[in-house]
């Protein structure tokens, strides 16, 4: 555990607990602020997360602490040593910093991604959904758009929601009319409530939702069939989201191994392309 980031050892100390929803939130406050989560006191925890001061420490004892002292012993005694730092004497700027989480975040997704059965499943049930809509809003439609852009490649019908407001129901409609099995959603920091609500509307019309998301106890977990975490780094003004993209990446393998005719599209739009000269060699 200790060559991974704290935000990542969070998630592994919450993960197999089944928490309430305002658990969950408290869950992924201290995840989102990792770095001083050891350090908080119940009040400060409760005010940042926009609880009870009870909730915090009933959320404590439901992962199995006497109280939220003790949880946050348990922290302080995991938190790594920057052993590193140590002994060779370097110090890192912000910037370095927020590349060096970024790193970890990525080694951390390496890990999640020894057990492939998820990402191949997520495969699978993206491929088989004609048409496939891909839902994305604020900080994570540049996600869906990069996403629709490559599957689109590979996949005949791929839709993109990258835009919210009262016609986002009537596309997830339309899809579901026309034969739309599976949504794809990426939900990013700081959650559209948007978003939440059309996962929701999405399932109530049958569909499978498959997502990428900062955290396991995202606000858009308890709408997702399934979810894929990929932690992402704070430290800098704007979030830094390396593994999500990734993990998009990774997605649409996953997703070419289950459409036998992907290699041929692949392969067809490479010959259009060079007849229309459309890259630069």
């Amino acid at each position: 555990m200790s060559g991974s980031s704290p935000a990542a050892r969070l998630q592994r100390l919450f993960e197999g607990h089944r928490l309430t929803p305002t658990q969950r939130r408290i869950a992924h406050c201290m995840v989102r602020r990792a770095a001083d989560a050891p350090f908080l006191s119940s009040v400060e925890l409760a005010e940042l997360a926009g609880v009870s001061q009870p909730s915090v420490t009933r959320f404590a004892v439901a992962l199995g602490f006497d109280g939220y002292p003790a949880l946050r012993r348990h922290l302080r005694e995991v938190a790594p040593a920057e052993a590193e730092q140590e002994e060779t004497g370097e110090t890192y700027n912000e910037y370095q910093q927020a590349v060096r989480a970024e790193i970890e975040n990525l080694q951390h997704l390496c890990d999640v991604l020894a057990d492939p059965a998820p990402v191949e499943r997520a495969g699978r049930l993206l491929a088989a959904s004609r048409p496939l809509p891909v839902l994305g809003l604020r900080a994570a439609s540049s996600q869906a758009r990069g996403f629709g852009y490559f599957a689109a490649k590979v996949h005949p019908d791929v839709r993109v929601l990258d835009e919210g407001g009262s016609m986002l129901a009537d596309r997830i409609d339309s899809a579901r009319r026309a034969g739309a099995t599976a949504l794809m959603c990426f939900a990013l920091p700081r959650h559209p409530k948007e978003s939440v609500d059309a996962l929701a509307y999405a399932r109530d019309q049958g569909l499978t939702v498959v997502t990428v998301a900062d955290s396991a106890f995202a606000p858009v977990a308890k709408h997702s069939d399934l979810l894929l975490p990929a932690a992402i780094g704070s430290g800098l003004s704007f979030d830094t989201v390396c593994a999500p993209m990734l993990l998009g990446r990774v997605l649409l393998e996953a997703m070419c191994d289950g459409l036998p005719d992907a290699q041929a599209r692949l392969e067809e739009f490479d010959v259009r392309a060079a007849a229309r000269g459309l890259f630069v060699e």
